[in-house]
């Protein structure tokens, strides 16, 4: 290595170092940059089908409306969140083994797939695990 290379490793490290991040902390930040503005489309999106459901079915779900169940649905929220944070393992996984371009595409085919998931798991759950357990009058 000349002198010149040096002086370029010595001028990114101080930059580094000046910064105070390191490149996991960068990652990290550019991670949290692209994942958490999508989680309030996340939520709002399942809140969305959610209300959907009790809008279409009011009838049937209108006994459910208590203060025991917004409980229950809260902690389902919470679930919910916390499986939104998988995105963070894929972003470790990920991040360092193809280009940005490369993945940012990988991103947003992981969000828009993970939240379709999200969805699908939201009408099953709804459908076979809620549904024919609220008690109608």
């Amino acid at each position: 290595m000349d002198t010149q290379d040096s002086q370029v490793v010595g001028a990114s490290s101080m930059t580094t170092a000046q910064s105070g991040q390191g490149p996991s902390e960068k990652g990290l930040m550019v991670a949290v940059k692209f994942w958490e503005p999508r989680r309030l489309l996340y939520n709002f999106l399942l809140t969305g089908v959610a209300l959907i459901w009790v809008v279409k079915t009011w009838p049937h779900f209108r006994p459910a409306m208590t203060l025991e169940s917004l409980g229950i649905m809260t902690v389902l929220a919470l679930l919910a969140n916390v499986c939104y944070c998988a995105a963070y393992l894929a972003e470790i996984l990920i991040q360092n083994s193809t280009s940005s371009v490369a993945w940012n595409r990988q991103r947003w085919a992981i969000w828009v797939v993970g939240t379709l998931f999200a969805i699908l798991f939201e009408n099953y759950w709804i459908a076979d695990e809620i549904y024919p357990f609220v008690n109608c009058p």
